[in-house]
C-alpha cells in the first residue's frame, strides 16, 4: 500500500494539521510531502496535476488522490474501517453527523476570529502582544465560547476522541495561545486535546511510528 500526505511546506494550515492527526491516529503507514504554497508549487505541476482543487491537504492512496480534509477523514473511516481501524469519527449515526456539523462550522464560520488569530498563534507562538479584536472578531470569539461550551460533555465531545475534538481545541487555542479569556473547562479541555501523541508528532515535524 501506498498512502501519501501532501502538506504545507510551513506547516500551519488548520486543515493539514487535522489529516495529519486522522492518519497518525488510524496507526497506518503514510509518508509526508511537502508544498511550497509560498512559491505557488500547488498551481504548478507535479501538484497541480495531482490535486484537483491545487489545495492542500491531499492524499495520494494507491493512484487515488483526495483533497479536503472533511472527504479525507470520512475516506479514511470509510477505507480503513473498524475494529481493524480506530475510527477518527464516531460510529454513531447521530454523533458522526453532528461530528461533521462541527468541522463543517469551524472551517466556514467565525471567520474575523480566523483571520485576526490566525492558526500561526498556534503553531508559532510569539511573545509579542496581541491587537486587540475587532468587535466582530469578539463576537465570533463568544459564539465559538458559546457552542463548545454547549457541546462539551467531558473528556471529549462525544465519548470517545474523534477528529472533531482536535479541530475544535485547534480553534480554541486560537484565543489561549493570544491570551483571551476562555472558561477554565473549554481551557482544559483544548489542552488536554493538545497533549495527544499524535499533535504532538506534527508540532514536532516526525510522523508517529506506523505499524505495517
Amino acid at each position: 500500500m501506498s498512502l501519501i500526505l501532501y502538506v504545507d511546506r510551513n506547516r500551519i494550515s488548520p486543515y493539514t494539521f487535522s489529516t495529519f492527526v486522522a492518519l497518525s491516529e488510524k496507526q497506518i503507514p503514510f509518508t509526508v510531502r511537502e508544498v511550497d504554497l509560498d512559491a505557488g508549487a500547488a498551481r504548478q505541476p507535479p501538484f497541480s496535476r495531482l490535486s484537483l482543487t491545487q489545495r492542500v491537504p491531499a492524499i495520494e492512496h494507491d493512484g487515488f488522490i483526495l483533497a479536503e480534509s472533511n472527504a479525507i477523514a470520512d475516506y479514511l473511516d470509510d477505507v480503513f474501517g473498524a475494529p481493524a481501524y480506530p475510527s477518527v469519527l464516531p460510529r454513531g449515526v447521530r454523533q458522526r453527523a453532528r461530528a461533521r456539523q462541527v468541522q463543517a462550522w469551524l472551517r466556514s464560520d467565525l471567520l474575523a476570529l480566523r483571520n485576526e488569530r490566525d492558526s500561526t498563534v498556534v503553531f508559532h507562538p510569539a511573545p509579542a502582544a496581541f491587537a486587540p479584536l475587532s468587535a466582530e472578531a469578539q463576537a465570533a470569539a463568544a459564539k465559538l465560547l458559546h457552542g463548545a461550551g454547549a457541546l462539551l460533555q467531558g473528556e471529549h465531545l462525544f465519548g470517545a476522541w474523534s477528529i472533531a475534538d482536535t479541530d475544535l481545541a485547534l480553534m480554541l487555542l486560537r484565543l489561549i495561545k493570544s491570551g483571551a479569556p476562555v472558561p477554565p473547562a473549554l481551557r482544559a479541555y483544548a489542552l488536554a486535546q493538545w497533549q495527544r501523541a499524535s499533535v504532538q508528532q506534527w508540532l514536532a515535524g516526525v510522523p508517529l511510528p506506523q505499524r505495517a
